[in-house]
C-alpha cells in the first residue's frame, strides 16, 4: 500500500487483500470486501470506494480521473481481469471477466456485465439488466431468481476469503 501526495488508503480491519496487490493513494475498503491476487487500485487523483461484501478477482485494474471516483456498491463481484476507469457500480452487481467499463458510465443495482463487454463513456443502463457486447447493450431484464444470486455469490467469496486467509482453501467447502 502507499500513500500518494496524502492520500492514505483508508482499510477496514476485516477485509482480505492477497499478496501482489498493490493499492495506491485513497482507496477505501469497507467491511468484508476482498482484493485478490496482482490486482492494482489506484486512487491518485481522486477516490476509490470499495463497498461492503465486494470482492475484486485476481489481475483487476481499478482507476480512476481527475475529479471522477470509482465507486463500487455493496456485495459486487468483479471478475478476473476487469478494467474499472472512472465509473460507479451500483449494488448487488456481477462484472463477467475481461470486462471494461469506461469513465462515467454506471451499472445499477441487480445487473450483470457479461465476460469481456465494453461499456462505453457516460452509458447508463436500467436497474436489474444483463448488459452485454461490445458496445454493451442490454440483451435482457434478470429475474428475481438471478438477481438473488448476486448477493449469495459476494456472501461466498466473504466466506471463501475468510476460511483462505485463516485456515487455508480447505477450510472453504459449500
Amino acid at each position: 500500500m502507499y500513500d500518494f501526495s496524502q492520500r492514505k488508503p483508508e482499510i477496514h480491519p476485516e477485509t482480505f487483500i492477497a499478496d501482489g496487490v498493490r493499492i495506491v493513494g485513497r482507496v477505501v475498503l469497507k467491511e468484508g470486501a476482498s482484493i485478490w491476487y496482482n490486482s492494482v487500485l489506484r486512487a491518485d487523483i481522486a477516490d476509490i470506494i470499495i463497498g461492503r461484501n465486494t470482492n475484486i478477482q485476481d489481475h483487476c485494474t481499478v482507476h480512476v480521473d481527475f475529479d471522477e471516483n470509482t465507486v463500487l456498491g455493496d456485495n459486487v463481484t468483479v471478475g478476473h481481469g476487469v478494467i474499472l476507469h472512472a465509473c460507479t457500480i451500483e449494488d448487488n452487481c456481477i462484472i463477467g471477466m475481461g470486462s471494461i467499463i469506461l469513465n462515467g458510465a454506471v451499472i445499477p443495482k441487480n445487473s450483470v456485465v457479461a465476460a469481456g463487454s465494453l461499456v462505453p463513456p457516460r452509458k447508463k443502463y436500467s436497474e436489474g439488466s444483463l448488459i452485454l457486447g461490445s458496445p454493451a447493450k442490454v440483451v435482457r431484464k434478470l429475474s428475481g431468481e438471478e438477481v438473488g444470486r448476486h448477493a449469495e455469490h459476494a456472501a461466498d467469496y466473504v466466506a471463501f476469503w475468510r476460511a483462505y486467509g485463516t485456515k487455508g482453501i480447505g477450510a472453504y467447502r459449500k
